[in-house]
């Protein structure tokens, strides 16, 4: 593609680090409680740098927990150098490039994840050279999100310490709180839930997470249980792959259906959308494959009604909820915070949106000193 007069720049230099993340202490849901998954210590997060000819830089992430983070590292090196001499402008076309550069991997999962942190880099200094906090350079309808606890809550914590940590998110300035659900015996899950709408109090938002442990019948059972206790959403109550099931849940509830963060990509996502799976879509966008296919997936969610409410990465997931038009939930999630030197706002029970141009977010020198390798390409 001939260049014009409207930009003369283009990517000079990229860097590809892998960087992994210690937990204080190992976390578990119901995927570890049924012997589906090791219980999570760690994790890994590829991090890429991008500087234009003009001076322009960019950073951006993805993650994997538990496995895959080696996988996820070394294609993102094999598709770095696709980058070098294009306009960085241009990130949709710099999108399809580095998709197609490992299509024959398939165009979801790892590929897609791969390419996440670069696209992501791409829209941080996109929104650096306009010299606009992202939201703002995407057309943010407010300054601020709603925003819940998720990490005070997993079934490896017990009740009690749950508790505590209710009354500490919400002395720091938390609007809602999600637990863990998916225990072998319901009961277990049941009497946490009571326990926890007791504490909070009528009305105050409570969502429950069963991370795609139940059967459908199981799930539609337990779930009407559930619904005494007014829940904002129950999320993930069937494997993520069932589409039908979920929506099937969804207009059988009162209470609202979330799922999707497990989908890589925009064609997963649509097919969730079209067949109204869900009342909370949960994209992530380093899991689709960034900031542009995650825009994809608000256009359409929003076109259809749907509530939106990212999944994990807030530092990320803020400044797109703030331009969803539906009013949407951000997840809070404190893990990632020794990897930056910056820090969000949470009051009132909103996350504030930065003033700071881009993402809005550095990497620290812990950050550094937990980067076991890396690559450079360009210059």
């Amino acid at each position: 593609m001939q260049r014009g007069e409207a930009s003369r720049d283009s990517i000079e230099w990229v860097k590809v680090s892998y960087t992994v993340l210690p937990l204080g202490a190992p976390i578990s849901d119901a995927k570890v409680l049924t012997g589906r998954q090791k219980p999570l210590t760690e994790i890994a997060f590829v991090f890429a740098e991008i500087q234009s000819r003009e001076g322009h830089r960019g950073i951006g992430f993805g993650y994997s927990k538990r496995a895959g983070g080696p996988g996820m590292y070394a294609h993102a090196k094999e598709i770095a150098p696709v980058l070098l001499g294009e306009d960085p402008n241009d990130i949709a076309r710099i999108f399809n490039k580095l998709l197609w550069a490992g299509a024959s991997m398939g165009r979801s999962g790892l590929t897609t994840q791969a390419i996440a942190p670069f696209d992501i880099a791409l829209w941080d200094l996109k929104a650096k050279r306009a010299n606009l906090p992202l939201a703002k350079l995407l057309g943010a309808q407010r300054d601020s999100v709603q925003c819940y606890n998720t990490s005070g809550g997993y079934l490896s914590t017990p009740i009690e310490k749950v508790l505590e940590n209710v009354d500490i998110s919400r002395e720091r300035g938390i609007g809602g709180i999600k637990i863990k659900v998916g225990q072998p015996d319901t009961s277990v899950d049941f009497a946490r839930v009571k326990a926890v709408r007791e504490r909070l109090g009528e009305g105050f938002p409570l969502m429950v997470d069963a991370n795609q442990q139940w059967d459908r019948v199981t799930a539609q059972r337990f779930c009407r249980k559930l619904e005494q206790f007014d829940l904002t959403w129950i999320e993930e109550p069937l494997d993520s792959q069932d589409i039908e099931g979920h929506a099937a849940l969804a207009a059988s509830l009162d209470s609202a259906i979330a799922t999707g963060e497990m989908l890589t990509s925009f064609a997963e996502h649509a097919q969730l959308i079209e067949a109204r799976g869900a009342d909370f879509i949960q994209p992530d966008a380093p899991r689709v494959g960034g900031i542009t296919p995650f825009l994809q997936i608000m256009n359409l969610a929003s076109y259809k009604g749907l509530n939106l409410a990212p999944h994990f990465a807030m530092e990320i997931h803020l400044h797109l909820a703030a331009a969803y038009p539906q009013e949407p939930w951000l997840e809070h999630f404190e893990w990632l915070e020794p990897l930056f030197n910056e820090r969000l706002e949470l009051k009132q029970g909103r996350m504030w949106v930065p003033s700071r141009p881009g993402l809005g977010f550095s990497l620290s020198e812990q950050a550094l000193r937990w980067t076991e390798t890396s690559a450079e390409f360009g210059k």
